[in-house]
């Protein structure tokens, strides 16, 4: 049985590789900085931990007890960047995995998937963007360069390392729970033009992905957790109104976005043609190749 150690458990996306992992009889044990967690409750083989990780403290001896350690932490982006809120989604990232690299033994092969975002590629228009294309230069690129700088960190201390680039992640949760209330009250539709590329996965897919290449112990390296299908949003934005059976026609001018938004306005207008080619080369099979169905399958399974 493996043990498997998630910063960030409590979050949307750690919660459902939390309780995926418990369902295939490996004991978890989740850190974050919430008081407890439901599955403390329910579940006989998880263990919370709360703590502050971009603190060094006692939650770093459970790391070298893990046989994988997955990194989710990070503050939302989906609020107002404020200075302020700017350094604690950056603190809350960098210190967290720099603390938790640290925290791993010399010589201990363990596992180690590390977050990043396919925000790395920046403002990239109509570039098809793989594993091996540049970062961009906007703050989000900037934090996730640092991101998986200090994450790949633990190649140095023997550790099979993997960066997972996510795309927004589709689920019952996280980003659509925010875009969803306006198509159901008939007021969605594209963000600007809605020319931009719109990157995404199925959160069935992230989890089938992250245990593809815990299993197979011959890869490591950079994977964009992207759809094979690359979709620009006002197409994304179709697919999700009918979803949801309602329109997509009202959209939202860019100068708007940006007003209301601020610098993640600016972000959200971003352009991002990510393609999972290391995923595809290495094997993986996406259960989600569509977004239309992705969303169908979210919102009317």
């Amino acid at each position: 049985m493996k043990k498997i150690l998630i910063t960030g458990a409590s979050g949307f996306v750690g919660n459902k590789l939390s309780c995926f992992f418990l369902s295939q009889g490996c004991s978890v044990t989740g850190i974050g900085t919430s008081k407890t967690h439901p599955l403390s409750a329910t579940s006989p083989g998880f263990e919370w931990i709360s703590a502050d990780t971009t603190r060094e403290g006692n939650w770093q001896n459970h790391v070298k007890k893990a046989d994988v350690l997955i990194n989710l932490a990070g503050r939302n982006i989906f609020r107002y960047w404020t200075k302020k809120y700017k350094q604690a989604i950056y603190d809350s990232r960098i210190l967290t995995t720099r603390n938790l690299v640290n925290a791993i033994e010399e010589g201990n092969r363990q596992t180690f998937l590390t977050t990043s975002a396919a925000g790395v590629y920046g403002d990239r228009q109509d570039d098809e963007l793989t594993e091996t294309s540049s970062p961009g230069k906007s703050f989000l690129a900037q934090v996730c360069v640092d991101w998986e700088k200090e994450g790949l960190r633990a190649r140095q201390k023997g550790a099979r390392v993997s960066v997972m680039r996510f795309g927004v992640v589709l689920g019952d949760k996280g980003a659509l729970s925010l875009m969803a209330p306006a198509f159901r009250m008939f007021a969605g539709g594209p963000l600007g033009n809605g020319n931009h590329w719109f990157p995404w996965i199925h959160i069935e897919d992230l989890i089938r992905a992250a245990l593809f290449i815990i299993k197979n112990e011959t890869i490591e390296g950079i994977f964009n957790f992207t759809g094979i299908d690359p979709v620009r949003q006002k197409e994304f934005a179709k697919a999700l109104g009918r979803a949801l059976k309602r329109p997509a026609f009202l959209p939202v001018p860019a100068f708007m976005v940006r007003a209301v938004m601020g610098e993640l306005g600016s972000a959200l207008l971003e352009s991002q043609k990510a393609i999972p080619k290391h995923l595809l080369d290495s094997g993986y099979s996406f259960k989600f190749a569509n977004v239309g169905k992705a969303l169908e399958d979210v919102f009317n399974k």
